[in-house]
C-alpha cells in the first residue's frame, strides 16, 4: 500500500550508495520495497522528501564522504522538517549512536541485516518525529542463533533501475563473514556467515533471467565459502549452485565474487572449467606476500598455501584470469616484507590488483596495533606496487592483440558520457566485457547495448583493451 493519499503527490526517494557490490544490491532491494509502497526514485536530492545513504566502513574516506553529505543537509532539515534522512548499511551498524551525535538531524539508522524494516521506520520517523534505529546484535551479545536472527537475510522485490544495467544483476548467496581478519570490519557490521537456501537462490536467479538478465553475479564476502546444510545431511556448495542454474534459457554469463584462498576447492574449479557460461575470472585476495604479515592479518594461510592454490587454478582452469587485493603499510610491515609482496605480484602475474594503503579502523583487532608505517612510506609502497602491476597488466593486454573475443556490450564508455558532443553523436565509444572480465572499448552505437558482439582486439592500456567489431559475425542476443 502506498503512503501517499489518493490526491497527494507520491513520495520521492533519493538514495546514494558507496562501497561494494553488496551495497549496490542492498540499495536495489530497499528501492524495490519502497517502490511497492508508492515511492518514486529521483536523482535530484533537492526534490526528494526521503534521503537515504547506504554506507561503507571499509575505509575512512567513505565515512568522511557520508558525514560531509549529512552536514550539507542540516539546514534543509531545519527548513523542511518533513524530509526523512536515513543512514543505512555498514556505517550504521559500526557507528550507531555516534551518527546521531554528529548529525542529530538524521531520522533513522539501519544495519545491513535489518533493511526489511526501512519502510516502517520511514513512516514512523515521519509521523512521530523521533529517531529510529534497527541494528544487528554485536558478535558477543548472545548465542550465534540470536545473532544470526538479528542479521536476517533480506531479498524482497527487485528494482531493475538500480542495477548496473538492465541485463546484469547481482544475487546474494550469503551474508556475513566468520574469517575475522584483523584489519576488517565486515564480520562486525554484517554479522555471522550464513548461506541462503539453494531453492531461494535458484528462484531469484530464474526470475531475473525471465526479466531479461543475461549476466548474473553471485555475491558473498567470501563467496566460495558458501554452504547450505540441508536437514537430511546433504550440503550444497557454490559449485552445486553453478551447475543448477547454468542451463537456464536466456542466461549467458555467470560470475562470482569475492573468493577466499583456503576455500578454493577442486569441485569449484572443475565447475568453472566444465561450465561454458561461467567466467574463468577469479578474484582471490592475497593481501600480502609475507607470512609474517599474513599471520598478523589473521588470514589463515601462508604464501606457499596461496601459491599452491594458484597452481591448482591454472592446472584445472587453463584460461583462468586471476586478480587480487593487497594492503601495504600494515602495522609491522618492513621493507623486506613489502618486497616479498612485490615478488608475489611479479610471480603470479595477476590480471589486475586492487591495492590499498592500510588505515586503522575502529572496531577491528588491528586498531589496537601501533600504526607504525609512516604515511609517506605507505604512499611510496602503494605507488611502487601499482607500477609493478600496471607493467604486468600492460604486457598481459598486449598479448591479447589479434584475438577475437565475444563481449557483452554494457553501453557508452565513461569518456563518452562525459563528452557532451560525443553523447549526441550516433557513433560512440562503447564498452563491454569479455567472459574473462577484460574491459573492451570500441566504436559502435547504443543499439548494441545488451548484445553479444565479436570484436578483434587491436590494442590496449594496462586497464582497457581496444577492439573493432567483426560485423559479418555479429551475434545479436535477446
Amino acid at each position: 500500500m502506498s503512503h501517499a493519499e489518493p490526491n497527494e503527490a507520491p513520495r520521492k526517494l533519493y538514495i546514494e550508495t558507496v562501497g561494494c557490490q553488496m551495497n549496490v544490491l542492498d540499495s536495489e532491494l530497499v528501492v524495490g520495497s519502497l517502490r511497492s509502497q508508492g515511492y518514486q526514485l529521483t536523482n535530484d536530492i533537492r526534490s526528494a522528501d526521503t534521503i537515504l545513504f547506504n554506507t561503507c566502513s571499509v575505509r575512512q574516506h567513505a565515512e568522511d564522504k557520508i558525514y560531509s553529505a549529512l552536514g550539507r543537509l542540516k539546514r534543509r532539515k531545519t527548513e523542511q522538517p518533513d524530509v526523512v534522512i536515513g543512514v543505512l548499511g555498514c556505517m550504521a551498524q559500526k557507528d550507531q549512536s555516534k551518527i546521531f551525535e554528529r548529525a542529530p538531524h538524521v531520522d533513522l539508522i539501519c544495519s545491513p541485516g535489518q533493511l526489511a524494516r526501512i519502510p516502517e521506520m520511514i513512516a514512523e520517523a515521519r509521523q512521530n518525529r523521533a529517531p529510529q534505529s534497527a541494528l544487528g546484535l554485536s558478535r558477543t551479545a548472545g548465542t550465534r542463533l540470536n545473532i544470526l536472527d538479528s542479521f536476517e537475510s533480506y531479498d524482497p522485490s527487485r528494482e531493475p533501475s538500480m542495477r548496473p544495467t538492465s541485463f546484469q544483476a547481482y544475487v546474494r548467496l550469503m551474508m556475513g563473514c566468520d574469517k575475522f581478519c584483523t584489519y576488517c570490519i565486515v564480520p562486525t557490521v554484517r554479522g555471522p556467515e550464513q548461506g541462503r537456501s539453494p531453492e531461494a537462490i535458484f528462484e531469484e536467479t530464474k526470475s531475473l533471467v525471465d526479466q531479461g538478465c543475461k549476466e548474473i553475479t553471485f555475491l558473498g564476502q567470501t563467496v566460495n565459502s558458501y554452504k547450505f546444510e540441508h536437514g537430511d545431511g546433504r550440503m550444497t556448495r557454490l559449485s552445486d549452485i553453478l551447475y543448477a542454474i547454468h542451463d537456464l534459457p536466456g542466461l549467458l554469463r555467470i560470475k562470482y565474487v569475492t573468493n577466499y584462498p583456503k576455500d578454493m576447492t577442486d569441485d569449484l574449479l572443475q565447475a568453472v572449467r566444465d561450465l561454458r557460461k561461467v567466467s574463468p575470472y577469479i578474484h582471490v585476495p592475497a593481501q600480502s606476500g609475507c607470512d609474517t604479515m599474513l599471520k598478523a592479518m589473521k588470514r589463515g594461510y601462508t604464501v606457499d598455501d596461496y601459491r599452491e592454490m594458484l597452481a591448482r587454478i591454472h592446472e584445472t582452469v587453463t584460461d583462468a584470469t586471476i586478480s587480487s587485493d593487497f594492503i601495504v603499510g600494515f602495522p609491522g610491515e618492513t621493507e623486506e616484507s613489502f618486497q616479498k609482496t612485490v615478488d608475489l605480484v611479479r610471480e603470479a602475474r595477476f590480471k589486475n590488483s586492487f591495492i590499498f594503503k592500510y588505515s586503522p579502523r575502529e572496531g577491528t583487532k588491528a586498531f589496537r596495533l601501533e600504526d607504525d608505517v609512516p604515511e609517506e612510506t605507505k604512499k611510496r609502497r602503494n605507488n611502487e606496487l601499482l607500477a609493478v602491476q600496471s607493467e604486468i597488466s600492460q604486457e598481459d593486454n598486449a598479448a591479447q592483440v589479434g584475438r577475437v573475443e565475444e563481449i557483452l556490450v554494457e553501453g557508452p564508455s565513461k569518456m563518452t558520457l562525459k563528452d557532451e558532443e560525443a553523447t549526441h553523436s550516433p557513433v560512440k565509444q562503447m564498452t563491454g566485457r569479455t567472459l574473462a572480465d577484460r574491459i573492451v572499448v570500441y566504436q559502435g552505437n547504443e543499439r548494441q547495448t545488451g548484445q553479444m558482439l565479436p570484436v578483434r582486439i587491436t590494442g590496449g592500456t594496462p586497464f582497457t583493451l581496444f577492439g573493432e567489431v567483426i560485423t559479418h559475425e555479429l551475434v545479436a542476443v535477446g
